[in-house]
């Protein structure tokens, strides 16, 4: 019976959507401005549309532009109904010395969505890259470094225990290729620090929602097989693992992934919650028109791939404008990766993604 309701409305939802890929390339610039002409009824949010197709829209928040830049902060405390810090949980940022955290800049943000009625996203517990600089694999035995992670997790998950969402417990396990990352993780612990590190945040918060996160696994290619691989082991193996984030990060020089849908529905039968986590389309600079509905149409893939999917409740952009953008410094040569320019003008991005929502309210 479940499997025959949830088939009616993803067709349902899948005709609707199908249309909106034919027409949004005009009706994203026709409706690209976030601001309205006088006598106009005021223009819903990204956020409020959302609702009313059944997700959270969120964005990653830069929290010093949070805190120096109005503009920036009242984008993202009216547009979005969660947001996910880009920095601030990271490991090198919350415990910088050993066994001294600094919570400060953390506790802010979540402090600002309680205030904005926002859920946060949590981001990263466990993760290769920008970890402190005294967590030097060779000064540690394999006991030893277990017993960091642990505390790490723990002491984490409980300081924000019950104002946690969902959090990206274990980020970027995997290669493009499927195998397992070298990372510090898996030399020093093996594959099973994965399942360790789900089990503890379950512990330290039972009500928060654990992801696995990673990119490049929008469709169906060798890393989300093998990212569908363990997660069905881990569920077997009665793992506390909810859900599986799909970062999202695209570029208009590569096909987009229109086989997402079918991606994300594999996770959906193992019984697993979705998201996307992180997305943004970087263009090859100088922008041009071409470039801008080409981008529009990736963003468009990654939402109609969620509305598409029971088990997709989040759509996070990784940051909304082009003036905070990590992008150029990282593929020097690209950037205007988001929905709005450095000026806080809508892309046709914006526009796709707001009539995406309003053809699907009601529908999932």
């Amino acid at each position: 019976m479940f499997k025959t309701i949830r088939s009616v409305v993803v067709g349902s939802a899948a005709a609707v959507l199908l249309v909106s890929a034919f027409t949004l390339s005009s009706a994203s610039a026709a409706t690209g401005s976030t601001g309205h002409h006088a006598g106009a009824p005021a223009r819903q949010t990204l956020g409020a549309l959302g609702l009313k197709a059944g997700l959270r829209i969120g964005t990653a928040v830069d929290t010093t532009a949070l805190a120096g830049d109005a503009p920036y902060r009242t984008e993202v405390a009216g547009e979005f109904t969660s947001v996910t810090p880009e920095n601030v949980m990271k490991w090198e940022a919350v415990e910088p010395e050993r066994g001294r955290y600094d919570w400060a800049a953390a506790d802010r943000l979540v402090d600002f969505a309680v205030r904005n009625k926002q859920l946060v996203r949590g981001h990263t517990l466990v993760w290769h890259s920008q970890l402190p600089a005294w967590l030097d694999e060779d000064d540690f035995t394999a006991g030893e470094l277990r017993e960091i992670l642990h505390r790490h997790i723990t002491d984490q998950v409980t300081h924000f225990r019950g104002r946690i969402w969902q959090w990206d417990v274990v980020n970027e396990a995997f290669d493009d290729d499927g195998t397992m990352r070298d990372s510090i993780w898996l030399r020093k612990l093996g594959p099973g620090y994965i399942a360790d590190a789900f089990r503890w945040a379950h512990q330290a918060d039972p009500k928060a929602r654990l992801f696995i996160n990673d990119y490049n696994i929008e469709g169906v290619n060798a890393k989300s097989t093998a990212l569908h691989e363990l997660v069905t082991t881990l569920r077997k193996q009665r793992v506390p693992v909810h859900g599986v984030g799909i970062q999202g990060h695209l570029a208009v020089q590569y096909s987009a992934p229109h086989d997402i849908a079918d991606n994300l529905l594999r996770f959906d039968r193992l019984g697993l919650e979705t998201a996307i986590t992180e997305a943004d389309v970087r263009i090859p600079l100088p922008a041009d028109s071409a470039k801008l509905e080409a981008q529009a149409e990736g963003y468009g893939v990654l939402l109609r791939g969620c509305l598409l999917t029971p088990g997709c409740h989040d759509f996070t952009v990784w940051g909304f404008t082009d003036a905070y953008s990590w992008v150029p410094d990282t593929f020097p040569g690209q950037g205007a990766a988001n929905i709005l320019d450095e000026n806080y003008a809508p892309k046709p991005a914006h526009g796709t993604l707001r009539q995406t929502l309003t053809l699907a309210a009601g529908r999932r």
